[in-house]
């Protein structure tokens, strides 16, 4: 396995910067955001679509500092029913489009989220009941979700993008392995999980026990952990929409590799995803907001160099 990174865990520093402070770490990949969610500090989509000396540039800066690029990187709601949607798709579109001229497989996102009919807003379906719930969880599958997805695959294949990562993600409708399974059946294996257990944790699922049954679907994988704490998450439960920056009033928050889990677990997750065939990039994404991002990447880099 190799140990990776997502540049926006260290957006503070520029290209040049990172990607020495990335070889110094002992990283061995990165996986580039180019927008959306992200500001994309350390790529110019644009720029890079344009100019074939740009992306000669990029990747041979990448080479000299002995890194690989694993990833590139779009995450956002492309399904949002307004102005956002739009804009998210344009990006998804850009970015799909660069990862072929790059010569990269894979592409991170997630499914993303529609409204409901005439909805403003996303509207994530999470019961059966009230009636009309699965009335408009039906109607976002079947006149939003898979038509735009198997367009997607198309744009995917013609670009030469052989693999849609999808994080499985609370907002999104692809949240668990059973969604990323019904739109994996409906469109193709293009699709398939960029795997991370940190989203897992809040939503009460268990990531080993996942692992095991997405084994063939998994096609990259985050390393970032949650950290869940039982007297909130006992008196609240885990459905918490307080601030993230309230780490003491919230049920579970997003920690450094090592603070939510154990070396024990991690190395047995290590282990799990190697006997389901994926002997791949473990990228690091670091959203800790107790530890300085160094500080945070330099720990996890440790705990992977041990579990591996």
């Amino acid at each position: 396995m190799r140990i990776g990174m997502v540049t926006d865990s260290l957006s503070h520093l520029a290209l040049d910067d990172l990607l020495h402070t990335a070889a110094e770490l002992g990283i061995a990949t990165l996986e580039f955001p180019c927008g959306n969610w992200s500001s994309a500090p350390h790529l110019q989509l644009d720029a890079m679509l344009e100019s074939e000396s740009a992306r000669t540039t990029f990747l041979a800066k990448l080479r000299d500092h002995g890194l690989a690029l694993s990833a590139l990187n779009c995450s956002g709601n492309p399904l949002h029913p307004g102005e956002v949607g739009r804009q998210h798709r344009t990006v998804t579109s850009k970015t799909i489009r660069l990862a072929g001229l790059l010569g990269v497989e894979r592409v991170v996102m997630m499914s993303g989220c529609p409204g409901g009919p005439g909805d403003a807003n996303a509207n994530w379906v999470t019961t059966a009941w009230p009636p009309e719930a699965a009335r408009v969880l039906a109607w976002q599958w079947d006149e939003v979700v898979i038509p735009y997805w198997r367009a997607l695959v198309e744009e995917a294949r013609a670009a030469g993008v052989g693999r849609l990562c999808l994080e499985l993600h609370g907002q999104q409708v692809v949240y668990n392995v059973e969604t990323l399974f019904r739109l994996r059946e409906a469109v193709g294996p293009v699709v398939g999980a960029n795997f991370d257990p940190s989203h897992l944790f809040w939503m009460g699922a268990d990531p080993l026990a996942a692992t095991r049954v997405l084994a063939p679907a998994i096609y990259h994988v985050h390393a970032k952990d949650t950290r869940v704490d039982p007297a909130m998450a006992g008196v609240n439960g885990l459905i918490d929409t307080k601030p993230t920056e309230r780490l003491l009033d919230r049920s579970w928050s997003y920690v450094t590799l090592g603070y939510g889990h154990s070396l024990l677990w991690w190395r047995e997750f290590c282990s799990l995803l190697r006997l389901v065939g994926y002997d791949d990039v473990l990228s690091i994404e670091h959203e800790d907001l107790m530890l300085p991002p160094l500080d945070g990447v330099k720990k996890s880099v440790q705990l992977l160099e041990a579990a591996i």
